[in-house]
């Protein structure tokens, strides 16, 4: 009997810890989307806006998800008293495979919709393809981080950072 509840408390713990890896993937992968959101929309309607071709745009946008996505896990860390370059490092370490799958999905499907570069922010099909981009790299970027958190990497070293705090 003693085995059978010793059985049933690890599989309880076992069932916690990957409820509490999906929870924490979820969260990285939703921060990752903000931060790239907040860069690709600013580029995708500066690029379209100024007129600039696509390549142009696309690389615009990308610049502006990385230092806006590596912006918003830096900024509570400096906050907290860590130095700049500690948490440049930090951000590089939690978020670049995140937002690298998230940039590469979301500007293959903005490239992919005919007509979604070539629409400015003013246009509703430039938001509608922009929501379906930015979905499609959510949806791949989870797993990205359930598995990258699984191994100790990813947000899971700056959840570790948080935890010490």
């Amino acid at each position: 009997m003693e085995h059978v509840m010793a059985q049933h408390t690890a599989d309880q713990a076992a069932d916690q810890a990957i409820g509490s890896r999906r929870r924490l993937a979820l969260a990285a992968t939703l921060h990752c989307m903000t931060g790239c959101a907040i860069g690709e929309i600013a580029g995708m309607a500066i690029g379209t806006w100024m007129g600039l071709g696509m390549l142009q745009t696309v690389a615009l946008a990308v610049t502006l998800a990385f230092i806006t996505g590596f912006g918003l896990t830096m900024i509570p860390l400096i906050r907290s008293g860590m130095a700049a370059g500690a948490a440049l490092r930090i951000a590089l370490a939690a978020d670049f495979i995140s937002v690298t799958v998230m940039e590469i999905v979301d500007n293959l499907v903005m490239v992919a919709i005919p007509g979604a570069m070539a629409a400015g922010p003013g246009d509703w099909f430039f938001w509608a393809s922009m929501s379906v981009a930015l979905a499609a790299a959510f949806v791949i970027a989870y797993p990205v981080n359930l598995w990258l958190i699984g191994r100790g990497k990813g947000h899971a070293v700056v959840h570790r950072l948080h935890a010490h705090h």
